[in-house]
């Protein structure tokens, strides 16, 4: 059955200028500067620089006769109202569509640079063998199988299979084990082994056979699992040797690769270039916040587009395409303010939550003592300034301020809080920091464990679980006791 009902709804949306405000706040200054000249190229309403230079010259410009206009066209059309398209309408910027390209522009392609891959350099030094053509599709296949770390992580078995499966080639665990070798030759040393032992036993093969190196490689064939667990008595018993020799041959096993597909100087790795959005200097012992130059553009709406918005409305006839034109220039011109609007509060909202931080922080960009840091939280910055929580997360994420201690990411100065025995809080990058120094001071003969460690820290003031001190190890990416020993 149906029914009518009359149902009140409150609801907020967020209005295009505050949605491209947001965006432009979580953009670090590269990809600021990028999406500002894309914004300058896509709009011919907005510009840079000063506005003087860019004013619309009348005297160079104004004399000149349009070379398009021949004096033939006649208007014939009812009179526009263009007041109407100079009003503020309701129509959002994504609805209206231009086309600023003519049917004469060249189409035009960036050229990338192009470079042999990882696997196809192992397919070229194959090229340097004598093999028939069962032993070359075997290699080939081989070779395809290797991993972006340079293994081949199937067992032979499984190779056989998928070699009679998919390329119809029926051969026995005895050839593919031969060609295997021989694919274990090509560069780098150590590519297409099965796991990391039998990698590094062929890196070390290839080595000027010294007494470190024989003895590096008999460890690895008789006690893989011992030296992976760095029982070191348990390697010196059973191998009849003092710690001398055990010693540099450990070394000459620490000098070896364990992922030889990285070495291979064609793969395309990102190099990320850090480019500081804040500075902080001290200045009389008293602490001096700049934004970075390039976050603050100088930009200006077009004058030459402001005067042929006017002329359109002064002009007393009115066609189907001048109504198009102003619609066309109204809608550049909506853009372009609202573009720098966007710019100013983008600025005046980093520069503010920066300052905040950098107060809240002071003691530490005073000192650089990472003990000096205090707990702080989003919501701590936020209650500060008067925003929102996610602009402050906003503004931390993937920016970076120099200090006069090198050049930080801003998310690190965020960390929770923890009692200590005063009952005072106290950041958790303090305690990682303490910790740290303990674990770095520590006999390499002897590491400390984690219960150890948290007896030290209790001592120090910080009552802190065994548990607590394995979690911050683990995200200071440093291994357990057993680990760590040296001889």
């Amino acid at each position: 059955m149906l029914k009518q009902q009359l149902q009140f709804k409150l609801s907020q949306k967020l209005s295009p200028q505050q949605i491209q405000l947001m965006k432009l706040i979580q953009l670090p200054t590269q990809a600021f500067e990028q999406r500002l000249k894309q914004e300058i190229e896509e709009n011919p309403a907005l510009e840079s620089g000063k506005e003087e230079e860019a004013a619309y010259d009348d005297d160079l410009y104004g004399a000149q006769d349009d070379p398009y206009d021949d004096g033939n066209e006649k208007i014939e059309a009812e009179d526009i109202n263009v007041d109407e398209y100079l009003s503020d309408d309701e129509i959002p910027e994504y609805r209206l569509q231009t086309n600023n390209y003519s049917a004469d522009d060249e189409e035009k392609s960036v050229p990338y640079a192009a470079g042999t891959s990882f696997h196809q350099n192992l397919v070229n030094q194959l090229n340097t063998y004598s093999l028939n053509d069962n032993q070359r599709d075997i290699a080939e296949f081989l070779v395809g199988s290797v991993d972006e770390s340079g293994y081949i992580r199937r067992s032979v078995e499984d190779i056989m299979d998928d070699l009679a499966f998919t390329q119809n080639i029926y051969t026995d665990e005895e050839t593919i084990e031969k060609v295997l070798r021989l694919v274990q030759q090509l560069d780098p040393a150590g590519v297409a082994a099965r796991d990391l032992k039998e990698c590094l036993l062929i890196q070390l093969r290839r080595k000027k056979p010294t007494p470190p190196v024989l003895m590096a490689i008999d460890i690895i064939e008789r006690s893989f699992e011992q030296f992976s667990k760095k029982h070191y008595n348990k390697l010196l018993q059973r191998h009849h040797i003092g710690e001398e020799e055990l010693r540099d041959a450990i070394q000459e096993i620490e000098r070896l690769n364990p992922k030889p597909g990285s070495s291979y100087s064609g793969n395309n790795r990102m190099i990320e270039h850090v480019v500081p959005d804040f500075s902080i200097r001290i200045v009389d012992g008293e602490l001096e916040l700049s934004l970075n130059g390039r976050n603050a553009p100088q930009l200006h709406v077009s004058k030459e587009y402001s005067n042929m918005l006017q002329g359109y409305k002064d002009s007393r006839e009115k066609s189907r395409s001048q109504k198009d034109a102003v619609q066309f220039i109204k809608q550049k011109l909506d853009a372009a303010k609202w573009f720098i609007d966007a710019i100013k509060q983008r600025q005046e909202t980093l520069f503010v939550t920066m300052n905040a931080i950098m107060h809240y922080q002071k003691e530490y960009f005073l000192t650089g003592d990472e003990r000096k840091l205090k707990p702080m939280i989003l919501k701590d910055i936020a209650d500060r300034i008067g925003m929102d929580v996610s602009t402050v997360s906003r503004v931390a994420n993937s920016k970076y301020v120099d200090t006069p201690y090198g050049t930080k990411l801003i998310k690190e100065f965020f960390s929770e809080a923890m009692k200590n025995e005063q009952g005072e809080d106290v950041s958790t990058r303090e305690i990682k920091k303490i910790l740290e120094s303990i674990i770095e001071e520590e006999d390499k003969r002897s590491p400390l464990t984690d219960d150890r460690l948290a007896v030290m820290l209790k001592e120090k003031g910080y009552p802190i679980a065994r548990r607590t001190i394995a979690k911050y190890r683990e995200q200071l990416d440093i291994p357990v006791a057993r680990l760590r020993k040296q001889i």
